[in-house]
């Protein structure tokens, strides 16, 4: 019964995904801190349903009092020199593009969802956001959206888009996350996401969830970074009870994914990144 009320819903979200691909910008690329030259599959650039569409934006500089490198070497200023982050090499760049394309490997094989197989850089200062209807951002507090980017944005979710942000820890970054997100919406709370909502619901029943940590659990066997020791899984909601913004709080599943093919970096920690990844995923498509 649940399966015939949804179809209707999900085949018309589907239809309006496969309009979307005919608009597209073209597959882009840029250098990211980490990786260069990552190989793509040979099927980088089908037209498909799904496509991971990593958000770009501005760093802030002088987080963690580690002068405009965005506080881990992460854009800005720093042994680069003074970085445009238009170009790559900068925050919004980190895990890129290994765990994007890890990620999407992951959602082909777990679900019956058409993934590309290569990412897409998404800048809202072109207006593109609107052919991708799941955006992510990683280290989002090291980000510093403009006032223009902000209503960009709100004005891309208040039309069905869905944004899940990740990697961000503790009290300072927190308030940098907020500083962006509060003129992307001043006016909607930001809560705990219940255990009992369809997002964690749609594929796997995550009611037990627990702190996935970044690959520095290798070195350190700490699961938390700074003073983030609890994992928060938040949301901001639309008026009709639909999650918009995914915020995934002291974790780090970006790293999950980067990592899933590392022998060094426990298996269930990826097991539990790509669980919530791909019911945020299949969540997004079909609310």
């Amino acid at each position: 019964m649940r399966i015939t009320k949804l179809r209707g819903p999900i085949v018309g979200i589907f239809a309006f995904l496969g309009v979307l691909c005919a608009f597209q910008r073209p597959f882009r690329e840029y250098p990211g801190v980490e990786y260069n030259n990552f190989p793509l599959g040979p099927d980088w650039n089908e037209k498909t349903e799904w496509v991971y569409a990593r958000l770009m934006y501005p760093p802030m500089p002088g987080v963690h009092g580690r002068g405009g490198f965005g506080g881990r070497g992460r854009g800005g200023f720093g042994r680069f020199g003074m970085m445009d982050w238009t170009q790559g090499m900068s925050s919004w760049t980190t895990d890129y593009p290994r765990s994007d394309r890890h990620f999407s490997e992951a959602l082909r094989r777990l679900t019956r969802i058409h993934v590309r197989s290569a990412e897409q850089p998404v800048n809202l200062d072109e207006g593109d956001q609107y052919d991708w209807p799941w955006l992510y951002a990683v280290e989002v507090g090291h980000w510093n959206l403009t006032d223009e980017q902000a209503k960009s944005l709100r004005e891309y979710l208040l039309r069905g888009g869905f944004f899940m942000c990740d990697d961000f820890h503790g009290t300072e970054e927190w308030a940098v996350f907020i500083n962006s997100m509060n003129r992307v919406f001043p006016d909607r709370p930001i809560t705990e996401i219940p255990d009992a909502d369809p997002i964690f619901h749609t594929i796997y029943d995550l009611d037990s969830r627990f702190q996935v940590p970044g690959e520095q659990f290798v070195r350190s066997g700490r699961t938390y970074e700074y003073d983030g020791y609890i994992p928060h899984w938040r949301g901001i909601y639309d008026d009709k009870g639909r999650v918009m913004v995914a915020i995934c709080f002291d974790m780090d599943l970006g790293d999950s994914w980067e990592h899933a093919d590392n022998p060094q970096y426990p298996q269930r920690f990826s097991g539990m990144g790509i669980r919530i990844g791909v019911d945020y995923v299949t969540y997004a498509m079909t609310h």
